[in-house]
């Protein structure tokens, strides 16, 4: 009788176990979970520190050549990306990666509205340089212009120069930094150019309906322009978004994570080797 109690009770266990709803595993897509690892890269390696250093230091002995041979008429300026060229926004990309969200920019938004975003490893170093030898620092950025206030709060946060609304310029629909780029050369001369994307520095990585880019088109660019790289254009490294991304999914930023890891498994090379 004991020993029957007992297979009773064990099968009711067993039952009530089966019945059970089951725990939903929620699994970080592939896309989402690289992002979480690029943004522990940006934070915590110091190889991701030494390339900014290294970006900067190269941007400083171009801006001296300058200086030796100042071109004629106009004075000289410099122009600069914001969002990982100046601040870093990783705290932002790794807080929606780790969740297994996207990009929104809502969210954005009320990130940039606090105005905290540290620092790029030696930005405010070179950029107070830059100033201090008499040239103009011209923020170029793709925020919106309900961000301006924010945005000039935390370039002030760290006394950064130029740091007004006369040196900033947000985006104005649209998203090409041409026109912006060609009203600095108005009135002054552009002797480098600082960004984390390629269309931070020339027209020629626009995307657009009447010109698509793609990851082919994007790398013929970068060829033709291949001097121009430490020499006119600084780059700095950005692992977790930008129009490399953009280029892998054909700019549309409107598809569901299991299509995004389809794209991303699709393009990348592996040995091919079995598990």
């Amino acid at each position: 009788m004991k020993h029957t109690r007992i297979k009773l009770f064990a099968l009711s266990i067993g039952l009530l176990a089966a019945c059970a709803p089951a725990k939903k595993v929620s699994t970080v897509s592939t896309a989402n979970n690289g992002k979480v690892w690029s943004s522990l890269w940006q934070q915590r390696s110091v190889e991701y520190k030494a390339l900014c250093f290294q970006a900067y230091n190269i941007a400083r002995l171009r801006l001296d050549e300058a200086l030796k041979n100042p071109p004629a008429g106009k004075p000289l300026a410099v122009v600069t990306d914001i969002d990982e060229t100046v601040l870093d926004n990783s705290p932002y990309d790794a807080a929606r990666a780790i969740a297994n969200l996207d990009y929104d920019a809502k969210t954005w938004k009320e990130w940039t509205a606090k105005a905290i975003a540290d620092t790029v490893p030696g930005a405010p170093a070179f950029f107070k340089y830059a100033a201090s030898k008499g040239v103009t620092v011209f923020y170029i950025t793709n925020r919106d212009e309900d961000e301006r206030e924010n945005t000039l709060k935390n370039l002030r946060l760290y006394n950064l120069p130029n740091a007004d609304n006369a040196h900033l310029q947000l985006k104005q629909g649209a998203s090409s930094k041409e026109a912006r780029r060609n009203e600095v050369l108005k009135t002054h001369q552009i002797v480098l150019l600082c960004g984390d994307n390629l269309p931070d520095f020339d027209v020629l990585y626009d995307n657009h309906k009447e010109n698509p880019i793609t990851e082919q088109n994007r790398d013929e660019v970068t060829a033709k322009l291949l001097k121009d790289f430490g020499s006119r254009y600084i780059v700095l490294p950005n692992p977790s978004y930008g129009d490399w991304e953009g280029a892998l999914y054909q700019f549309n930023y409107g598809l569901k994570p299991a299509q995004k890891d389809s794209v991303i498994k699709a393009k990348l090379k592996t040995t091919g080797l079995s598990n």
